[in-house]
């Protein structure tokens, strides 16, 4: 017999067709828009350009008449809320549940001194570029024992095993300040009196120190940066009763003094010290100073100027 070849195919019949459409392209758009939308040319964080840029809006017609359309929009607003009694409880009988959680806190790290004999933390402060970083006084303000390490450190909360800068000063720091305007400079008061200021980028030793007979002559509890154009000008004031203003580029003298003189005769032996130092950056010669005889001393930096000839 002569063989048979035959084949059979149960699949279903399939067919492939290519479309080629018209493509859409599609992009993505971001507008960060802060502080009111200033001119380039304008800093936001420098008064004077932001009070002189006002100044200049504000002597236009244009301004005159949009602050006038927009009173009696403002002034149909405020009559609708004088019409009614916005602070009146409608619900008195209403029980509010207070099923809210509790205010809690838990501890993220934990920055252990890396020094044998552990020093008390005497002040803290955050890097100015974000909560990343934080600059910590080691400092026993009771008693301080040649064998105690002068070391601060500057630690990174993603890496709290190790420090990630040791500051080395001549005598412990008392207080510490990051630069507002550089967050690389910081500015610390030491246990002795004197004032360092260190550039992160150039290691652990102080770029620059004040004499010791042009410093404090007690500790210097505080110390601030001010609002400045160079961004270098900072003050310091300790329990010697004594307010020095410096410039960081030249730390061989303050540029201003001031004694904490409650008869303000300006004698040096009626200065009360100070632990506390708070300045506005609204009122650049202003600033208020907390006393050790729980006094608050406003003070004016015009008053110091004749002090310092």
């Amino acid at each position: 017999m002569n063989p048979v070849d035959k084949g059979v195919q149960c699949s279903q019949e399939m067919s492939e067709h290519e479309a080629n459409t018209e493509r859409y392209r599609s992009e993505t758009h971001g507008m960060n828009h802060t502080e009111g939308g200033w001119p380039k040319d304008v800093n936001p964080q420098e008064p004077d350009q932001v009070i002189r840029y006002r100044k200049k809006v504000e002597k236009e017609d244009v301004y005159i008449a949009t602050v006038h359309k927009l009173g009696n929009i403002m002034e149909h607003c405020i009559k609708q809320n004088n019409a009614l009694n916005i602070y009146e409880n409608y619900f008195d009988d209403v029980y509010l549940n207070a099923s809210e959680d509790s205010l809690s806190a838990k501890t993220i790290n934990v920055l252990k001194d890396i020094n044998d004999y552990k020093r008390s933390v005497a002040y803290l402060s955050w890097f100015t570029d974000g909560p990343t970083k934080l600059a910590v006084a080691y400092c026993n303000t009771e008693f301080q024992s040649q064998s105690l390490s002068n070391d601060s450190y500057i630690w990174d909360l993603n890496n709290p095993n190790r420090p990630e800068l040791i500051l080395k000063p001549a005598s412990p720091l008392v207080c510490i300040e990051y630069n507002p305007k550089d967050s690389h400079t910081l500015i610390g008061g030491c246990y002795n009196g004197q004032l360092a200021f260190w550039d992160r980028r150039r290691g652990s030793l102080p770029v620059e120190l004040s004499p010791v007979e042009h410093s404090h002559r007690d500790p210097v509890w505080k110390t601030l940066w001010i609002q400045s154009k160079t961004g270098t000008e900072c003050f310091s004031t300790g329990t010697d009763g004594q307010v020095f203003w410096w410039d960081v580029r030249k730390m061989s003298e303050p540029t201003e003094f001031l004694y904490l003189d409650p008869t303000k005769k300006q004698d040096i032996s009626c200065a009360q010290g100070a632990y506390a130092l708070e300045y506005e950056s609204t009122m650049p010669t202003k600033f208020m100073a907390g006393t050790e005889q729980v006094h608050l001393c406003p003070s004016s930096l015009n008053c110091c100027d004749n002090q310092s000839d």
